[in-house]
């Protein structure tokens, strides 16, 4: 009866911690899909702030600062990535929230379709940072149990970092 009582206690043991891993690959699969989709908005919207700078809409000066802007975002290193981000960001807020923007956005003939993938490409990157960075809590928080850590059952992969960028809309696409 003893060893009926210790097989089972065995066996949901190892139920248990077989479904403890199986979820913690689930985060790790949804973690790094929320990293695709943040690379995913972050190239697009690099994207639309080149098309917006070769556009000629805006004066020259401020076309060179989107366009470089741009330029350091797409081709910065996983080090200086967030920094890079973080300068596109605010050189859009620059940009876009000058005197008369969407004025001079409407009265060509690109521009209101410009300024609106402009805004959809802003607010997806708001909002894949943000899934992001929960997926990040939530695995890290799985990662620190004691049966994950005691277990090894995320292997050696090291805690994932969070992605902390500046990405305050313009105001000028907040009023849209």
């Amino acid at each position: 009866m003893i060893l009926l009582v210790v097989g089972v206690a065995v066996v949901l043991a190892a139920v248990y911690v077989s479904w403890r891993a199986g979820r913690l690959d689930r985060l790790h699969i949804r973690l790094e899909s929320a990293r695709e989709a943040l690379d995913a908005a972050l190239v697009r919207r690099a994207a639309v702030c080149m098309e917006l700078a070769a556009s000629r809409i805006l004066d020259p000066a401020t076309s060179l600062l989107l366009a470089a802007a741009t330029h350091e975002a797409r081709t910065a290193g996983p080090e200086e990535r967030e920094h890079a981000e973080s300068d596109l960001s605010r050189a859009l807020r620059a940009v876009v929230d000058q005197e008369r923007f969407r004025e001079r956005m409407a009265e060509t003939p690109a521009g209101p379709e410009l300024l609106a993938e402009l805004d959809s490409a802003v607010t997806k990157v708001v909002y894949s940072r943000r899934f992001y960075n929960n997926a990040v809590g939530v695995t890290r928080q799985a990662q620190r149990r004691w049966l994950a850590r005691t277990l090894r059952l995320a292997g050696h992969t090291e805690y994932p970092s969070y992605f902390e960028i500046d990405d305050a809309e313009p105001a000028a696409l907040a009023e849209h």
